[in-house]
């Protein structure tokens, strides 16, 4: 019979990590305090791994609730940098997709409820019926006053109102079915990308960007979908196993190196100095997390810092 976790008080949560997992608490009140705050599950079930002998479940000699505690707030520092850009990036796109459409297509909202205003192939037919039921919705909603306004005032709402409401799912998916003209304009604006990596780049972020929003971890965090294999991939000499790269491709790195391409140079660098910041902090202030240990997880190559030297088309 499986055996069922059962409930214990903040004092025997306490003595678990002491006394059972051999972790030392320098201040007693602090790491009640962050229990009742975060919950045992989020900050040591998510965040023990680092510090615990591989292949085993015994902690490094040493180890301190201080230092798990250290790689939580890191990861939640991680999470806010990474939120902030991918919110940049999400800007840009909204007002691409609804400016060129809106060019082609008109004002008129029946423009983006008519499946054949998108690349209706059969491959696409399901996703763009499913698009526009949610784009529907979202003209119905009655939770944005501006959104109200233009249905009250005008009788309609054009996307480049509507899309303000979409999530940054709703954006990757429409664009996935934008005609290819259009999808062909959005990324000579970007200048960096061709359609087909813009669409990899934004199944992938999505993904960044719900971990973030929702709380999750996100140092270790892996996407189903991978990113095209790009000539930064090649610049940067990144490592492959067969025909594979090792790093860059659903990894963590993978959301750097989509930042490189969709972010402008001076925001990536500002970017770039921020999450370097960050490491450099973290690896400082634990005794038992390596810099090198730290990129790994991360699915950083140990050169990441290179990736600002070179130039991207």
């Amino acid at each position: 019979m499986t055996k069922v976790k059962t409930f214990s008080d903040y004092e025997q949560q306490l003595y678990i990590l002491t006394s059972e997992k051999q972790i030392i608490i320098q201040n007693t009140d602090f790491a009640k305090d962050i229990l009742e705050r975060i919950g045992y599950f989020p900050l040591i079930g998510g965040y023990k791994h680092l510090f615990r002998i591989p292949f085993t479940k015994t902690y490094k000699s040493g180890t301190t609730f201080e230092e798990i505690v250290a790689l939580y707030e890191f990861d939640a520092d991680l999470r806010e940098l990474f939120f902030k850009y991918l919110l940049q990036i999400e800007r840009h796109l909204r007002s691409l997709m609804s400016y060129y459409f809106s060019e082609k297509y008109g004002e008129s909202q029946t423009a983006y409820l008519d499946v054949n205003n998108f690349n209706y192939c059969k491959k696409n037919r399901k996703a763009i019926i499913r698009l526009i039921a949610t784009l529907q919705r979202a003209t119905t909603t009655t939770d944005y006053a501006y959104i109200n306004h233009y249905r009250d005032t005008y009788g309609n709402i054009p996307l480049w109102v509507l899309v303000n409401v979409l999530t940054f799912g709703n954006l990757s998916k429409m664009y996935q079915v934008f005609p290819q003209t259009l999808q062909s304009k959005i990324c000579k604006s970007v200048k960096t990308v061709n359609p087909k990596q813009m669409g990899q780049f934004l199944s992938c972020l999505t993904k960044f960007r719900n971990v973030c929003a929702h709380g999750e971890r996100l140092f270790t965090y892996k996407t189903i979908d991978a990113i095209a294999d790009l000539p930064i991939h090649q610049k940067m000499h990144i490592p492959m196993d067969a025909e594979q790269y090792i790093y860059g491709k659903k990894d963590l790195f993978a959301a750097v190196i989509a930042f490189r391409y969709l972010l402008p140079g001076k925001d990536f660098c500002r970017f770039k100095r921020s999450l370097n910041k960050l490491i450099t902090g973290l690896t400082k202030s634990v005794i038992h997390i390596s810099e090198a240990d730290l990129l790994k997880q991360m699915g950083f190559p140990p050169n990441w810092k290179e990736i600002t030297r070179y130039r991207i088309p």
